[in-house]
């Protein structure tokens, strides 16, 4: 018997919650449950994370967590809870396949079966941003070197414990070569320890264009944050629906299972919304619990109810489909299919299996780190690049000279185009003139020249070498 924690969310959540809980016990899972209230209640009361301690205490104690739908309210400072949840645990892997079951719901992709395993804390997702100037605000991409690995060993082990034939990547480091370049590098070192398994990398926007157009090329597709959540969605929707597609949220000690869409207020309490999305996120539950007998049971079960036509409304199709149906029907139709398989589709049989069980990858030993300049930000509402950049001249020494301003990336001094559009935000670069190195109180030097001569200066960002390579990016036109 396995102790797991669920939510029954806002909206259509407590509906489709009851009715995959009734297909669960049905088909005899061997569950026991703590059930916590999360979301627009518990924001409501002044908690604006919406959840307590105390069901934080639960979900930590019991380890899996099944979640259904929340409404976040609008306005007021309120966090995403389902970010929140990911990155407080330590959810480092978003697991959604995505499979076609054509012809019983349209889609134009029949042959579609793809996995998308996106990494779950880093990337854009930091949600550290700032307003810098008038006219600039900024967000971070953080990209980890542990990050990637754990994600990228991820997708491989799902690979082989699924009897998965390929691994994509997909970046776009022919722009971000630092940081999604670290990730393809990381994608590439791990991918040579499973030759047993095809490996490739395109670039996010070829791939995804790919990806809508002829998914059927893809097997496991593994990406940063920003890119799997939009794409896997995408992915979602070109099987047929994104109301039938679950995910998994899986770290080293904690996991949570969720339908991928929201908690649809308009539909709440009306007996209409399709409980197929968590459903399968609670498949993958079992799976993750080693219920392996009861998932086979249950997915079979699902997929012989969309063969046999039986589907709620918002796949219903009079072309294809046999019988409308609402939530609570939905479910007595899965039930009554328990112990069957599909006879068109192609039925699932799950090895007895677990959680992943991932070798862990040491910390790689410290690389030798140089100082090579800074990058200094400024705001300054001029447009001519050449007047700022005699006012930064006088912040030089023998050590670090004004070697290039940039406005949004783009040089515009030396030799810059007067087309370039200048907003407020300005990056000086100041770097050593030769092979010598500084340190961080020549810095503070510059920074104290930058006061003298009335330079605002709204951050800076080191210039490092790490073991004799460097490790900035260049201007745009540099």
């Amino acid at each position: 018997m396995d102790r797991i924690t669920i939510a029954k969310g806002d909206g259509i959540g407590p509906e489709i919650m009851d009715a995959t809980l009734k297909i669960l016990n049905a088909a005899g899972a061997q569950l026991e449950m703590d059930e916590i209230e999360v979301g627009e209640n518990v924001y409501l009361k002044g908690n604006t994370s919406g959840i307590s301690k105390d069901a934080w205490n639960t979900i930590r104690k019991n380890k899996v967590f099944l979640k259904a739908p929340i409404t976040t309210p609008q306005g007021g400072g309120y966090k995403s809870l389902n970010v929140t949840t990911r990155k407080s645990l330590g959810l480092y892997s978003n697991v959604r396949p995505c499979r076609s079951i054509h012809p019983f719901v349209k889609t134009k992709h029949p042959e579609m079966d793809v996995v998308i395993i996106r990494e779950n804390e880093e990337d854009l997702y930091a949600g550290i941003e700032h307003q810098q100037t008038d006219e600039v605000v900024q967000c971070l991409k953080l990209i980890s070197r542990p990050g990637c690995e754990k994600i990228v060993r991820y997708a491989f082990e799902y690979a082989k414990k699924y009897n998965r034939k390929k691994v994509t990547c997909f970046t776009k480091d022919n722009i971000m070569k630092q940081t999604d370049g670290l990730f393809h590098k990381v994608f590439d070192e791990i991918a040579a320890e499973y030759p047993d398994i095809t490996n490739e990398h395109w670039i996010i926007d070829i791939g995804a264009a790919k990806l809508a157009d002829t998914p059927e090329i893809f097997d496991v597709i593994v990406m940063p944050n920003l890119y799997g959540d939009v794409l896997s969605d995408v992915a979602a929707q070109i099987t047929g629906s994104v109301g039938l597609a679950g995910s998994a949220n899986i770290g080293e000690t904690c996991a949570m299972f969720e339908a991928i869409h929201g908690s649809a207020p308009r539909r709440a309490g009306q007996n209409l919304a399709n409980p197929s999305g968590l459903l399968r996120g609670a498949i993958m539950m079992l799976n993750h619990l080693g219920q392996n007998d009861i998932a086979e049971k249950v997915e079979n079960a699902w997929l012989k109810t969309m063969e046999d036509g039986i589907h709620t409304y918002d796949i219903f199709d009079e072309k294809t489909s046999k019988e409308k149906v609402g939530t609570k029907e939905f479910a007595e139709a899965v039930i009554s299919n328990l112990g069957q398989k599909p006879n068109t589709l192609k039925s699932v049989s799950y090895e007895k299996t677990g959680p992943l069980d991932l070798p862990t990858t040491p910390r790689k030993k410290p690389l030798k780190k140089e100082l090579k300049g800074v990058d200094v930000f400024a705001h300054w509402s001029g447009t001519d690049p050449d007047e700022i950049a005699a006012k930064l001249q006088k912040m030089e020494n023998d050590k670090l000279k004004l070697q290039v301003i940039t406005n949004r990336g783009v040089k515009v001094w030396p030799n810059g185009f007067e087309e370039t559009f200048c907003t407020d935000h300005w990056r000086c670069r100041f770097a050593t003139t030769d092979e010598s190195s500084i340190n961080n109180s020549e810095v503070v030097e510059l920074l104290g020249r930058a006061i003298t001569n009335d330079i605002d200066v709204i951050k800076t960002e080191n210039l490092y070498f790490f073991d004799g390579k460097q490790a900035f990016s260049m201007a745009q036109g540099q």
